[in-house]
């Protein structure tokens, strides 16, 4: 038999499982939780729309109590002297007047607040998704396209947000309204009540049915938007490309092809929404005819009076009027638990590289791989191989290998911008000792190892700001030395406004060889210990090139900073930089030493550089 403990485990495991089951199958609900983030502002609304309700119920019952009292001549009477006494129709019509008014003023302030929340949840998601972006994995990036990444961050979040909105609006008010509404109405007859509560019930059940199947439309409308989003974020990225081939017209036929794609899904559950939805709100309906039926029967016998009659009737009416407006809204509802369910899919996604706890010193570090093997994302296809490199500090290595050999992927290791499989990544020195960079802070980590890839990015803002993201509190003066380092002073020369350039999106004013210098400033200007140039000088001249990595020599030899660069070449005039080369293939280290000794010693690697032997 299980003891106590196990019996109590098994349970709590059991309750988990099942809450978890059930954030991953109402991910709408879910997003009511985001209300815990603002409670003071939920309180006051929510107290808001109950106040509003009860005034509502309470002004029906006044309009009742004022037809009761023209029914049997008691709003406008005759005194002793014949003259008209209008003191009731006074006294009905200023407490009508002023619960009018009184409700109108809560209203207009709850509709206020539910629409600040609305915003507020608004931001709350769209810097909960930005966070989740910048914190997953580059894996993560290369199986998820930008558009969809673009797409949870507007047009889900939108949805999520006028969701949220029109449960105010719509669901809680309503559900307020059903319970004060049947409780009037339990006070005039108990049958007027229950007939209604479950006419209302039964139409709000057949809204709820139809809610799955609008989910499943909507899955399809969102994934459409993700390819026109993605085709879209391609044509404007991709422009030159385009424009270089001549594919305006191909690529715009095909833009118009996921465009009515998605435009027919959406049709598809207007369609379904349009058919499905009025059956509700007429059963809902019937609610009327039940008090109107039973209600002159009852007044036939006198359990029930004229004004209450008509009151019935009203609260009947404001009753239709709301649950229709659910109604109206279940489309929305649906469409929202659609793009919930996707932003909870990139929210709940967990990155799969965390960080050590370990600091270190700032101080000259080497770099070994000991065994490395590295897999593709969800993948078994190896791309690195029981690989092993160690690199000195203050050394220049030159990783050199065919097309998918695995240079960026190795590059990538020390930073971890990805783990490997197997094996083990360190950085240190013989002398300092070794630390595996698992165990490392990785904010710190990625401070002393400065990746520079291949195709630099620049942001839509001046040159300074651009520089300062490696060094937010770095002078002028700082800027302009990191720019010499990295031979750009020319750069700077033909820019009009000099460091307070506006430098155009992805740095679009500026040709590949100055972005690229101006990427290569920027890692200077963040002192890494460790430089990755991953084919980074790829646009740079060879006179150029030859001056930046002299440039660093000579940073060495000024200041006494070792700094250790990897660069990953695929020009021979980069090659001839490195004081050490070593050739991949096929996911491993083939082959170690300097230029001149791999090409006497090394057939396969004199024909990767297309040197002749000899």
């Amino acid at each position: 038999m299980k003891s106590y403990i196990e019996t109590e485990i098994e349970g709590q495991t059991q309750a988990a499982s099942r809450f978890a089951h059930f954030q991953r199958t109402h991910p709408l609900i879910r997003c009511l939780t985001l209300y815990a983030y603002m409670p003071w502002q939920f309180s006051i609304t929510a107290l808001l729309f109950i106040l509003v309700n009860a005034g509502m119920a309470w002004q029906l019952w006044l309009v009742g109590q004022v037809i009761q009292s023209i029914h049997i001549g008691e709003f406008i009477t005759r005194n002793a002297q014949g003259i008209l006494d209008f003191s009731n129709a006074r006294y009905w019509l200023t407490l009508l007047i002023g619960v009018a008014i009184g409700r109108a003023v809560l209203q207009y302030i709850g509709g206020v607040m539910s629409l600040i929340i609305g915003q507020e949840l608004l931001y709350i998601l769209r810097e909960r998704i930005l966070y989740q972006v910048q914190r997953l994995d580059l894996a993560y990036h290369w199986q998820h396209g930008i558009g969809e990444i673009v797409t949870r961050t507007t047009r889900d979040a939108d949805k999520v947000r006028d969701a949220l909105i029109n449960f105010w609006r719509q669901v809680f008010e309503a559900t307020i309204w059903v319970l004060i509404s049947v409780t009037v109405l339990s006070i005039y007859h108990p049958l007027i009540g229950i007939g209604t509560l479950l006419l209302v019930v039964a139409g709000m059940l057949l809204f709820i049915k139809h809610t799955n199947a609008l989910v499943l439309l909507d899955r399809e409308v969102g994934n459409a938007y993700d390819q026109v989003n993605q085709e879209l974020s391609e044509g404007v990225n991709g422009i030159r490309v385009i424009k270089a081939f001549g594919l305006e017209t191909q690529r715009t036929l095909h833009f118009t092809g996921l465009v009515n794609t998605f435009v027919t899904h959406a049709r598809a559950a207007l369609a379904y929404a349009a058919k499905r939805i009025p059956l509700p709100q007429i059963v809902i309906g019937f609610s009327q005819v039940w008090i109107l039926a039973l209600g002159a029967y009852l007044v036939s016998k006198g359990a029930l009076n004229v004004g209450q009659l008509v009151a019935a009737l009203l609260i009947a009416n404001a009753l239709v009027f709301r649950v229709e407006g659910i109604g109206r809204v279940m489309q929305v509802f649906a469409d929202a638990r659609a793009s919930a369910a996707r932003i909870w899919e990139l929210l709940d996604e967990q990155p799969k590289i965390l960080s050590g706890k370990v600091e270190i010193q700032p101080q000259a570090l080497g770099f070994r791989l000991l065994d490395i093997t590295t897999k593709a994302p969800n993948s078994d296809k190896a791309i690195l191989q029981h690989c092993s490199l160690e690199v000195s500090p203050g050394e220049t290595i030159a990783i050199v290998g065919a097309t998918g050999a695995g240079k960026s992927s190795l590059a990538g290791l020390l930073p971890r911008l990805l783990d490997a499989a197997k094996g083990s990544v360190e950085v240190g020195s013989a002398w300092a000792g070794w630390h595996d960079v698992k165990t490392l802070d990785l904010h710190q980590l990625r401070k002393l190892v400065h990746v520079v890839p291949q195709e630099s990015f620049l942001f839509s803002d001046t040159l300074a700001a651009n520089l300062r993201l490696a060094k937010p509190d770095a002078t002028d003066e700082e800027l302009l030395a990191a720019l010499h380092l990295a031979a750009a002073d020319e750069v700077l020369e033909k820019l009009s406004d000099g460091l307070h350039t506006k430098i155009g999106d992805r740095g679009i004013t500026l040709s590949g060889g100055q972005r690229q210098r101006i990427s290569l400033a920027r890692a200077f200007l963040s002192e890494p210990s460790i430089l990755v140039l991953d084919d980074s000088t790829s646009a740079l001249d060879a006179i150029t090139e030859r001056t930046v990595l002299d440039n660093i020599r000579h940073l060495r030899e000024h200041t006494g900073k070792n700094i250790t660069v990897l660069i990953i070449a695929s020009k021979l005039s980069t090659i001839l930089l490195a004081d050490r080369v070593a050739m991949l293939s096929e996911g491993k280290i083939v082959a170690e030493g300097t230029h001149d000794t791999l090409i006497k010693a090394h057939f396969a690697y004199r024909d990767l550089v297309g040197v002749q032997h000899g």
